[in-house]
């Protein structure tokens, strides 16, 4: 099984192969129609092709299974006629480019071979078109792919006029109808029967003829070319419900699959485009200083109440000093902090009280029992057992 992230690379490694062509669409007096277009293969002169939309000189009448009603359209002039437009370069092989649904074809194969084949002139310029034999025009048919465009794309389209083939420049719309060959590059529209070939990208001006369709951008246009090498099985989306489906090269829906190994991304993930350029993060607005939360109040300075030479006013919020009681002598002024040097005596003979005293405890006894107990006069207490 291929590693997720070599089957990444490789799609975006197709993605990037192509060059970005740019140039400016630009509306300039003229026809605005389709006629006239045919018989020309002139790069500036785009023809922009709706789903349903036949276009000139087609082969043949539709051949799409479930024809798409066609969207609302606007012609050029409605936004000035002029626009940047982008072409993208992209392998037919890349998974998702195309989409349908699960075992069911675009496009009627049988029908189309019929169509061609019951009048000659048409299959003669159609087979020489597509680079091979008249006779060879249902096998041919038949070993195409029916799906769907994910995205407008630009080919080289052909129209019928007069017995040959004439080849214009063309915009599918997505969701156009075509049947692709092994490599993924479109072959035939099924809605006209035209053979298709690969673009031919001008730069500078352009002229965009035709009428656009809404969702239209012109710096959203693929160029698909031929992948590599043939495969045998196409990864296209299911439009129905958004899932991977693998669909054999020459089928018509019949043997699609879900794929063994699908891509390493969501179906929905758009990697037909570059992605544009994200706006920078706004930056994080300055905080505003905040006002200064309000000083708690300073405790007043309070004045020694025991000082003799006080103030004659206390602060606010100072206690009023206390008066000593009469019947109470003053407490020991010491000055600075006592010191491990004995205490001298104010009294002789006077000793400290001491920290703790044992209530009961006898002080006229200097002997003990052997249990502890004190005893008088040498003699011991009869024993309480």
């Amino acid at each position: 099984m291929r590693s997720p992230r070599r089957f990444r690379h490789a799609v975006l490694a197709a993605l990037s192969a192509g060059v970005l062509l740019t140039a400016t669409g630009c509306g300039g007096a003229g026809d605005r129609t389709t006629k006239g277009t045919t018989g020309t293969a002139e790069a500036k002169d785009v023809l922009l092709q709706p789903l349903a939309e036949p276009g000139p000189g087609p082969f043949t009448r539709s051949t799409v299974r479930a024809a798409p009603s066609p969207s609302p359209t606007r012609s050029p002039e409605e936004d000035g006629g002029s626009a940047t437009r982008t072409v993208h370069r992209v392998s037919g092989a890349v998974p998702g480019l195309y989409g349908g649904v699960r075992s069911e074809a675009a496009c009627d194969v049988g029908q189309q071979a019929r169509l061609l084949a019951a009048d000659r002139d048409t299959a003669r310029a159609f087979a020489e078109t597509a680079g091979v034999e008249a006779v060879q025009i249902p096998g041919y048919l038949r070993s195409l792919t029916p799906v769907v465009l994910r995205a407008d794309a630009q080919v080289t389209n052909h129209g019928y006029s007069a017995g040959s083939a004439t080849a214009f420049q063309a915009v599918l719309q997505a969701g156009t109808a075509v049947l692709v060959d092994s490599r993924g590059l479109p072959r035939v529209r099924c809605a006209c029967g035209n053979p298709l070939g690969e673009p031919v990208i001008a730069k500078g001006q352009v002229t965009h003829r035709g009428e656009r369709w809404p969702g239209y951008d012109p710096a959203r246009i693929l160029a698909i070319g031929p992948g590599v090498q043939p495969v045998t099985g196409l990864v296209i989306v299911n439009t129905a419900d958004n899932t991977w489906i693998e669909r054999t090269v020459g089928d018509d829906g019949g043997r699609d699959r879900t794929p063994d190994d699908p891509p390493p991304f969501e179906p929905s993930d758009d990697l037909l485009f570059p992605s544009p350029a994200r706006p920078s993060e706004p930056e994080a607005p300055e905080a505003t200083p905040s006002a200064p939360a309000p000083a708690e109040p300073e405790e007043p300075q309070c004045p020694d109440p025991s000082a003799p030479d006080g103030p004659a006013e206390l602060p606010r919020g100072c206690p009023p000093p206390m008066e000593p009681d009469p019947g109470t002598e003053a407490p020991d002024d010491f000055d600075g902090m006592p010191t491990d040097e004995p205490w001298e005596m104010d009294e002789p003979g006077a000793v400290p009280e001491p920290t703790q005293v044992f209530p009961g405890e006898p002080d006229d006894f200097d002997e003990f029992d052997e249990f502890g107990e004190p005893v008088d006069s040498g003699v011991p207490e009869p024993f309480a057992g």
